[in-house]
This record gives C-alpha cells, sequence and structure tokens, in this order.
C-alpha cells in the first residue's frame, strides 16, 4: 500500500491568528461527523467509512471560511475524499491517519465539544487520532487489534 502523504499536515493551522479553545457549532459538528468515521474505521466497515466521510466533507462545507480559511478546510476534505471515494480499507486508513493529525490540530484553536476530547495513540500504526470515549477502539486495526493504543492526552 502506498503511504498517503499530504501536506505535512496542518503547519496551515498554526498560521491562524484565532484565540486557543475558540468554540464554534460548525467545527463541532465537523468532529462529531470525524467521530462516525474513526467508528466505521475501528469496525472494519469499508462503506459505511466511506459514507461518514462523505457527510464530513458535506459539513466542511458548512464551516465559514471566516472561521477556518479555505485552505485549511481543503485539507481537510482531500483527506476525507479519499476515504469517500476508496472502498479499500487500507487506503480509508491510511487517509484517516493525516485527517486524524489535521483534526487533532484543530484542538489547539477550537473547542471541539463540550465533553471531553481524548486524544489516544497507537504504537503499533505509529498514529494519533481523537475520540469522545476513554475506551480505545482503534481505527488503524479494527477488530484485529481494537484496543491497542493508549490516551495520550484529555482536552477538557
Amino acid at each position: 500500500m502506498k503511504k498517503l502523504i499530504f501536506t505535512t499536515l496542518f503547519s496551515v493551522f498554526s498560521i491562524l491568528n484565532l484565540s486557543a479553545q475558540k468554540s464554534d457549532a460548525s467545527i463541532s459538528n465537523l468532529y462529531q461527523n470525524y467521530l462516525n468515521i474513526k467508528t466505521a474505521l475501528a469496525a472494519d466497515n469499508s462503506d459505511d467509512a466511506s459514507k461518514a466521510a462523505n457527510t464530513f466533507i458535506k459539513s466542511a462545507s458548512m464551516v465559514d471560511y471566516k472561521v477556518l480559511s479555505e485552505g485549511n478546510l481543503d485539507v481537510l476534505r482531500k483527506d476525507a475524499s479519499i476515504i469517500a471515494e476508496s472502498r479499500s480499507i487500507e487506503t480509508q486508513r491510511g487517509s484517516f491517519m493525516a485527517l486524524s493529525k489535521n483534526m487533532i490540530a484543530l484542538t489547539q484553536n477550537f473547542k471541539l465539544s463540550n465533553d471531553t476530547v481524548f486524544v489516544q495513540y497507537c504504537p503499533m500504526a505509529d498514529a494519533s487520532w481523537l475520540s469522545a470515549e476513554k475506551a480505545v477502539k482503534n481505527p488503524f486495526y479494527g477488530k484485529s487489534m481494537l484496543t491497542c493504543g493508549s490516551v495520550k492526552a484529555e482536552i477538557k
């Protein structure tokens, strides 16, 4: 499988001139749709991951450019588009790795949820992702290694 490498990731997010942990409903919606992709990948369901990625793309279109720049949104949509268009779970997981890095970067500038957001890490995939729950459900290996990983940070 070719590794999917995109803009080494949101250096774009570091350019944002927004106050840390700004709250925005459209960004929270984006996060909820991201979680649906994660859940589908953890369940080894490429069809559901594709559908969830399409919903994610639609929700990204609802974010005001004054809240998050068009360039940042384009990177998120690009990551999600690969998941939406692919039926290969391996390809989807590779793109989810990039999407997760970018979503984690969002946590530096936005409050994604009123509840705790967990940053989890899988050493086997050498990748992190966001979760709404403390229990690890690994989207990179699914059922074969569902609980592989640990919580690296809690964002309240």
